[in-house]
This record gives C-alpha cells, structure tokens and sequence, in this order.
C-alpha cells in the first residue's frame, strides 16, 4: 500500500508547477516600512531590480503573493536569540497554497536610536519589534533599566514613530540603516546580546522553484506528539538531515501540534525523497531551495 502511495505522490510532485528564477525581475513584498531587516534580507535575495512592496505585516505580505499583487513574498521566521517568532510560523503553516523556494540568513547588528539632540540618560521609553526587544534586554538592562519598552509591528515602524514624535525622551531599537533612513541619531551601537546573532527569511511564491538538485526542503506536519519522532527517523533514513524544527498548538486537542521542519541533504534533495515523506498522514511539502547567508 505505502509503495502504491509513493509512486502516486511522485507523479504528483512531477507535475507540479515551477516558478520563474530569482534572476528574473519581479514584485517583491516584505514586511515593511522601508529600513527593515526584512527588507535588507529581500534585497540581498533579490539583486535584479524587483520592485519591493513594504507592508505592515506578515500576513499581508504573504497574502499579496496568493492573491497575484507580488510574486515573491519574503518573511523572517526565526532568530538566534529571541528564537522563532510564533505569529509569523503560524502565518507560513496556514498559507497552503505557498511554497517556499528560498532562505536567507541575515545578520543581525541592533542599534539605538533617538532624535538629533537626543542623550542616552534621557531615554525613558523605546520601541521596537519583539525580537528588536528581546535581542537587546540585557543592554537595556544594564543600560538603560528604568526605561519602559514598548513592541511596535517592526524595528522600522518604531524608528518611524520616533522620527515623527518629536519626543527626545523615546528612542528605537532599529537597524542601523534605519536611522539615516528617518533622520534619526545612533545612540548606541550593537546593543544585542550577541554577535552571532542572526535571523533566518523565507523567500515565498506560489510555485515550486525550477532548478534540480536542492538542498533544502519544508516539509509542514499536522500530528500527535507521539508520532513526530517516527517521521524524522523516517526522514533521516532517507538521507535527509535536520536544519531546524518549530512546533503550535494544531488547536483541537492536547499533544497535537503543527511542525515546521527544514531538511537538508549535501547531493540534493530528490522527488523519491519528498513522496517518501509525503506519503506519511499529515505531511505536507512546502518546496525546496537553497539557503544564502549574508557575512557582513
């Protein structure tokens, strides 16, 4: 029976549609506004002259590449220290009709900003995204510990904020481009917790990437806690290793979950390889790709 299922499924996977190159020029939405890391990471994935298209969320972003308005959608997923960001795998599990046909590993250099003027012993509040927050807590501890942090939609749309409040008493947790960009001033320099600190995209479109031989595959399962570790022994076998694994809540009952997992295998991953892991209930392939990190 499982045999019939794989033969099946591969004749499915050999059928699916592909996606145009990334070399191609193309619409590019990103989880705006302008000076976002997202953004950075889309423009080191994208080198051709794309249009890029900032919105204010994730959801948004990916919706626009399911409804025809982009092409490519890029969205972080995950951060070295502040870990996966729930909302946005969530949003990854639930868009069905996406594949992901690229990754980027960006990274991450957080910077305090202010207005001109503006001193460190001054600041009372600053505002960032969650991660932008959670990267920086022990400098902000440390350094500033009677200030209050507020979470904005991004690191961008808080040095916007801070650019147009007119209040020298708030500042920002931005990229550093951020602050040229919103005519802010760099307060302080790599207030992160770590200089290995990094943060992992992916590239969406709604067909699979044409290229043979990727390393990488998403693979997105719907299953009982008891019967994960079956697949990614399964998985293993098969010459696919593990990059990374998330879990949520699947929502109807305890010890049910959504798992995010990321495979690699060196020699590239095959169509026999994917119906193999498809043919187990609840599996879902979400493409494959390659992975690009930027250095500097």
């Amino acid at each position: 029976m499982r045999r019939k299922i794989l033969n099946t499924l591969l004749a499915v996977l050999l059928m699916l549609p592909l996606s145009a190159s990334a070399s191609s020029p193309a619409r590019v939405s990103y989880l705006g506004p302008a000076g976002t890391y997202t953004e950075e990471a889309a423009r080191f994935f994208f080198q051709n002259g794309e249009t890029l298209i900032p919105l204010d969320t994730v959801d948004k972003a990916i919706a626009a590449v399911l409804n025809g308005e982009a092409d490519y959608a890029v969205i972080p997923q995950e951060n070295t220290l502040g870990g996966a960001v729930a909302a946005y795998v969530d949003a990854l599990i639930g868009a069905r009709e996406a594949f992901v046909v690229g990754e980027v590993v960006l990274p991450i250099s957080q910077t305090l900003m202010g207005l001109p003027g503006a001193k460190l012993q001054d600041i009372r509040t600053v505002y960032s995204h969650t991660q932008g927050l959670t990267q920086s807590a022990r400098w902000r501890t440390e350094n500033l510990p009677d200030a209050r942090a507020v979470e904005m939609g991004s690191t961008a749309a808080a040095a916007s904020f801070v650019a147009q409040s007119g209040d020298k008493t708030i500042a920002a947790v931005a990229a550093p481009g951020a602050a040229q960009l919103y005519g802010l001033e760099v307060l302080a320099e790599n207030v992160q917790l770590s200089s290995a600190n990094k943060t992992r995209f992916y590239v969406l479109s709604k067909a699979l990437i044409n290229e043979p031989g990727l390393p990488r595959a998403l693979f997105l399962i719907t299953c009982t806690a008891d019967w994960i570790d079956d697949i990614l022994i399964d998985l293993h076998n098969a010459g696919l290793e593990l990059v990374t694994l998330h879990d949520r809540p699947e929502g109807s009952r305890l010890g049910s979950y959504h798992y995010q997992v990321e495979v690699e295998c060196a020699d590239g991953i095959t169509p026999e390889q994917i119906a193999l892991a498809c043919s187990w209930e609840g599996v879902r392939f979400a493409g494959c790709f390659r992975a690009a990190e930027k250095t500097n």
